[in-house]
């Protein structure tokens, strides 16, 4: 997989060389240790690669909590049998522009990664594609999928739910009913990329947990208590509580209408959500690429979205902050620093890695040395 490249100095400033800070390790070498894993637990040479590919592409582009750290879930959900290993999703509709697949449980990066690729096919013949997706299993990082479309001149959108998860309350609720609902886009510029991945709730349910597991606190009341009390406790997640929508207490309208919007795309297009009850971590989700050629024209695309991003970068910036930068250009910068430096894991996750390893005889890949 391949971003569209940023010049040296954005890729210094932003994510400068720090190798001698902590372990780090080669991505290829990552990759191959988290397909073998997956490959020892039963799942085929192809889906296993998948789905080592999109887990290692989060952690390249500092996507922490949707890395290698989601390795562990993983493989309990394939070892409790509610992530499918064989065959493949059933069509459900083909109309060439638009399809809706059953997902049948299989592993979601690899069919993702396999609606994406179909997409950027048909798109040629068609301009925009859609796919509706139900019944997969959780698909990992959103940004990493419209990022690669973007690297070939393509506009992604991207949408996924959780149709088993309702730990977001509606505007004006205390009870939860909605999932954290997140959306990606990429899209190319002269030089570069735009890619935003973003959620309709103000936090997310891993960052709460993982937060509480630091013992740390957020910095503003993002979640309710089961009461309806706002505070910045993520543990209240665990006590009944629930996260706000995108926009908070004061504008949580906005986060409300988002989700709700997901929801019909993810689970009213592809005919699978909230009535079916699922449990565990199966998804919906809807996938569109945009051939701007079809339109006016890809050099006419990015002089417009390139023309709006140099003005963003170039607007003055509050007292205090640094320059403005555009949504995933850090990401990308990290992904390059990355692959020039090696992966610098989260803190915790190879350690977590080690006794699945071990118990599933696959070695894990040592920190370079240099």
């Amino acid at each position: 997989m391949s971003a569209a490249p940023l010049a040296s100095p954005l890729v210094a400033a932003i994510a400068p060389d720090t190798r001698a800070a902590t372990p780090r390790y080669e991505a290829a070498a990552l990759r191959e240790a988290a397909a073998a894993l997956f490959h020892a637990a039963g799942t085929p040479t192809d889906k296993a690669a998948a789905m080592a590919e999109v887990l290692v592409e989060s952690d390249l582009m500092g996507h922490v909590t949707h890395g290698l750290g989601l390795v562990p879930k993983y493989l309990e959900e394939i070892e409790a049998g509610r992530m499918r290993l064989e065959g493949e999703p059933t069509i459900l509709a083909d109309r060439g522009a638009c399809l809706t697949w059953d997902g049948r449980a299989l592993p979601g990066g690899w069919l993702t990664l396999k609606a994406l690729d179909l997409a950027m096919e048909r798109v040629k013949t068609h301009g925009t594609v859609s796919i509706a997706i139900g019944n997969t299993q959780h698909i990992g990082c959103l940004a990493v999928y419209p990022a690669r479309a973007a690297a070939r001149g393509l506009l992604c959108i991207l949408h996924s739910s959780a149709p088993g998860t309702a730990s977001v309350a509606p505007f004006g609720a205390r009870q939860g009913v909605l999932a954290p609902d997140p959306m990606a886009v990429g899209y190319p510029l002269p030089s570069g990329a735009v890619v935003t991945d973003i959620s309709a709730s103000i936090t997310t349910n891993n960052m709460s947990l993982r937060l509480m597991r630091q013992g740390g606190r957020f910095p503003h009341p993002w979640l309710m208590e089961a009461d309806g009390t706002p505070t910045d406790d993520p543990a209240a997640i665990t006590r009944g509580g629930t996260i706000l929508p995108a926009g908070g207490l004061d504008h949580g309208q906005k986060g409300y209408g988002w989700a709700l919007v997901t929801e019909a795309l993810t689970q009213g297009l592809s005919g699978f959500g909230r009535v079916e009850k699922p449990a565990g971590m199966l998804a919906s989700v809807f996938l569109q690429v945009i051939d701007p050629e079809a339109f006016a024209g890809l050099d006419a695309f990015t002089r417009q979205t390139g023309h709006t991003a140099e003005a963003c970068r170039a607007a003055a910036p509050r007292p205090g902050l640094p320059p403005v930068r555009l949504p995933g250009e850090r990401g990308l910068a990290l992904r390059e620093a990355a692959l020039r430096d090696g992966v610098a894991l989260a803190p915790g996750i190879m350690e977590a890695l080690q006794p699945l390893a071990a118990r599933l005889g696959v070695t894990l890949p040592d920190a370079r040395r240099d």
